[in-house]
């Protein structure tokens, strides 16, 4: 599709309908949990046995990621007896998607019948407390783009998808981020695990020092420039969340400083910490399965 003629009402159920039906039929899998993977993440689809892999060009209707770091292609698998699917690459605002683009995987995921969205980030640390290699596990999100009237379910709503008005205040599943810290515990993680509130601008520029500082007074402990809408429309379809940043820069606040964000610097502290997220990635599935009930396979 081309990117210039989209708009927020260019999709219809029936394009949605029409990409879940064709992998469907390309696949036996049935996957109940969906990753998305920030910059950097995408070696978290290799922990995935029988995996089944489509390049998003080959996907109707897909857009194609063009970020570094961000790998173009839709992953099935198995993990530990339980079916998933990976997105290795998401799709930004800074790309020149418009919002319809940049969630339409989460409701093909719902087509699926994907019942929990896992999704991760990479994102700059506002919070003075955190360090660079500090996984963030999200307790709630700042929606910048969505104060300015980029909401994602703008425009006509299709109950198939969900209500009119869906809550956010439940955006991130307070039990899935209980079982996390848990698990970063029995896996000796819990020295680098934060919780905080994420902020989302569209990017692609880092923010300056006035906008660090004034997010730092609006309460956010980390800010990036993706997630928010994928988990707006997860939430409308009614979906589970749990969502993680990886701080991979500490913000510049200080006008004397000579620090500068990156993002070079950036994939290379996702490199860092990728198998310590593998870890608490793979125990996480295997703690959820008994309270999800979804085919625990242990």
């Amino acid at each position: 599709m081309n990117i210039s003629s989209s708009n927020p009402s260019s999709y219809k159920y029936e394009d949605y309908r029409e990409t879940a039906d064709w992998l469907l039929s390309h696949t036996e899998q049935r996957p109940k949990i969906a990753i998305i993977c920030g910059s950097g993440l995408g070696g978290l689809a290799d922990l995935l046995d029988n995996k089944t892999v489509f390049p998003y060009k080959d996907i109707p209707h897909f857009p194609n990621s063009t970020v570094q770091g961000h790998v173009s292609q839709l992953v099935f698998g198995e993990l530990q007896g339980k079916q998933c699917v990976c997105m290795q690459g998401r799709f930004h605002f800074y790309e020149g998607y418009d919002i319809a683009m940049v969630t339409y995987p989460v409701r093909v995921f719902f087509l699926l019948g994907v019942e929990t969205l896992i999704i991760t980030n990479a994102a700059g640390g506002l919070n003075p407390n955190f360090k660079v290699g500090d996984i963030m596990l999200i307790k709630d999100h700042i929606n910048m783009p969505g104060f300015a009237g980029h909401n994602p379910l703008c425009g006509h709503n299709d109950e198939r998808f969900g209500v009119r008005f869906p809550c956010m205040s439940d955006a991130y599943d307070k039990d899935l981020s209980s079982l996390a810290k848990e698990t970063a515990e029995e896996q000796g993680c819990s020295s680098f695990i934060q919780q905080g509130v994420y902020c989302m601008l569209a990017g692609p520029t880092f923010e300056t020092i006035a906008e660090c500082r004034a997010l730092q007074k609006l309460g956010a402990d980390a800010v990036g420039m993706s997630t928010v809408p994928e988990v707006v429309v997860a939430r409308h379809c009614g979906l589970r969340v749990f969502g993680l940043s990886l701080i991979t820069n500490k913000v510049v606040t200080d006008y004397n400083s000579q620090e500068k964000a990156n993002h070079d610097e950036v994939l290379e502290t996702t490199g860092m910490r990728t198998q310590d997220l593998q870890r608490m990635h793979h125990q996480q599935y295997l703690q959820t399965a008994t309270t999800l009930v979804i085919s625990a396979g242990i």
